[in-house]
């Protein structure tokens, strides 16, 4: 009798044989969701599933390697999970941290940090604009980590950002409002320059967007799986390419 071990790993490697690669998505975006749910579903605290979750990643970003994304994205923290329980966030904080910085030392990928600082404690902000500076030249695959996230608040930032610019530039407001296009703003999001997300994959079984990547996310396919991150495997992640492949994007037409 076959183990069940060994199923799964078959079961992926005809997934991955029939997985048309020339149809993987550019840019991933994941939404790492479940695990409170998970520890208290194995009697563990929070901080447990956020710990397990951390360890997630790295296979997560393997396996992105492995099809040849390019890009991504990571909603580590929300401005919502901010206001969470101080003593789970201050935990969590310290997980996220540590997470990012193991990334960095991988020497694999090349790290940013996308979100906002001032929401974070100094030192923890410090560590992560450490981290993020030690990736600067490594090329591969490019992983956004987005900590104090909120879709809302990258569009404000955008905005802020348009036209603190055109004020340094001598540019009236109205100048600017007659001008104003999308591009403009798409130019001052936290991923400036990069593709938009092909496809969004979100875990435990929530079928929200929660404010992730609301600008970038206008014609992305979104991907929702039973599994809670913690428990996120290879076979769910290649059903979800599987799934996106045989889609026909119309991309708003």
């Amino acid at each position: 009798m076959r183990r069940p071990g060994l199923l799964y790993r078959l079961y992926e490697r005809r997934l991955l044989a029939r997985l048309d690669l020339s149809r993987v998505p550019r840019h991933i975006g994941v939404m790492l969701d479940g695990n409170r749910r998970w520890a208290r579903s194995v009697g563990k605290p929070a901080a447990h599933g956020h710990r397990r979750g951390a360890d997630k990643i790295f296979d997560l970003l393997s396996w992105c390697e492995e099809v040849g994304v390019e890009v991504a994205t990571l909603w580590m923290l929300s401005t919502d999970n901010l206001r969470r329980d101080p003593d789970e966030v201050a935990d969590l904080l310290d997980i996220i941290v540590e997470a990012v910085e193991t990334l960095a030392s991988a020497g694999k990928w090349r790290i940013a940090v996308v979100g906002s600082f001032d929401l974070l404690p100094e030192s923890l902000a410090d560590r992560l604009r450490d981290a993020e500076a030690s990736t600067a030249e490594v090329t591969g695959l490019h992983v956004n980590v987005a900590i104090g996230y909120g879709g809302r608040d990258e569009i404000a930032d955008a905005v802020r950002s348009l036209l603190r610019s055109a004020a340094a530039q001598g540019r009236s407001l109205d100048e600017v409002a007659d001008s104003l296009t999308v591009a403009d703003i798409a130019d001052h999001l936290y991923t400036k320059g990069q593709p938009d997300p092909d496809l969004v994959i979100r875990t435990s079984g929530e079928q929200r967007v929660g404010g992730f990547l609301l600008w970038q996310s206008v014609h992305s396919e979104y991907y929702f799986c039973e599994a809670f991150w913690p428990d996120f495997r290879r076979t769910d992640f290649l059903r979800a390419l599987r799934d996106y492949s045989q889609r026909e994007r119309r991309m708003g037409r």
